[in-house]
């Protein structure tokens, strides 16, 4: 086993694949309560690694870009509380679309996906995280602004700057808040959505990307920070 995670229970949404499903499985590994959601309600890796928990992983359901499926959620945890609150949620187009040509309904889907269902997320089920806990979402080094030096994934950047953005005014509104809040960069990961080609496997990647999380509990204030620890530009 990992070293025991400063989180002891972790309420994680989007859990069913990828990046989600190997947070699920490090944070299990690490001796953490999980409560994980998938989107429907067909089986996922998610669900294979139930088997094996040991009475430690809850699934739930519920599709983040539907406002009365959080909240439903959100009844159904009722008074329980937890560590961490981690929000991962991702969709892309393909790289080289431009605002010349995307659609107005995929530039809709990257930033209703990508930005504004994880906000409503947070503004949703940030109540259920105890007073020393930590809220944290998956953004990108994509979304830095100072670092889009090479273009590319345009719409992709947007969209996560946007949820950069979106959590910034969340913490100005939040400025006496406790909790540590997050904007993790997982670097280019070799999953359905990074491709074959990303640098990073998920093992190279998330092992590191829960440490650095469960280092900042008790750091007040937001940072946005890669799987390293590293401070990424805004």
């Amino acid at each position: 086993m990992s070293a025991v995670s400063e989180h002891a229970t972790v309420l994680l949404i989007g859990a069913s694949r990828g990046l989600g499903h190997a947070i699920a499985a490090e944070y299990l590994d690490r001796g953490s309560h999980v409560v994980a959601t998938v989107r429907g309600p067909g089986r996922t890796a998610l669900h294979d690694l139930h088997r094996t928990a040991g009475g430690r992983l809850e699934i739930e359901q519920v599709d983040i870009n539907e406002p009365e499926q959080i909240h439903a959620l959100r009844n159904r945890l009722g008074a329980r509380r937890f560590g961490l609150l981690f929000v991962n949620a991702g969709v892309t187009n393909r790289p080289e679309e431009t605002t010349a040509d995307v659609t107005t309904e995929e530039f809709t889907r990257l930033m209703i996906t990508n930005a504004l269902s994880p906000m409503r997320v947070i503004e949703t089920l940030a109540e259920l995280v105890a007073p020393d806990g930590t809220i944290a979402i998956m953004s990108s080094g994509q979304g830095s602004v100072a670092n889009n030096e090479r273009g590319g994934f345009e719409i992709y950047r947007a969209s996560k700057s946007a949820l950069n953005q979106l959590m910034r005014s969340y913490a100005a509104r939040h400025r006496n808040d406790p909790r540590a809040l997050l904007l993790m960069a997982p670097g280019w990961v070799k999953t359905d959505l990074g491709g074959p080609n990303a640098r990073l496997t998920i093992d190279e990647s998330i092992p590191h990307l829960v440490t650095t999380i469960d280092a900042q509990r008790g750091h007040t204030g937001l940072r946005y920070l890669d799987y390293l620890g590293r401070t990424v530009a805004w």
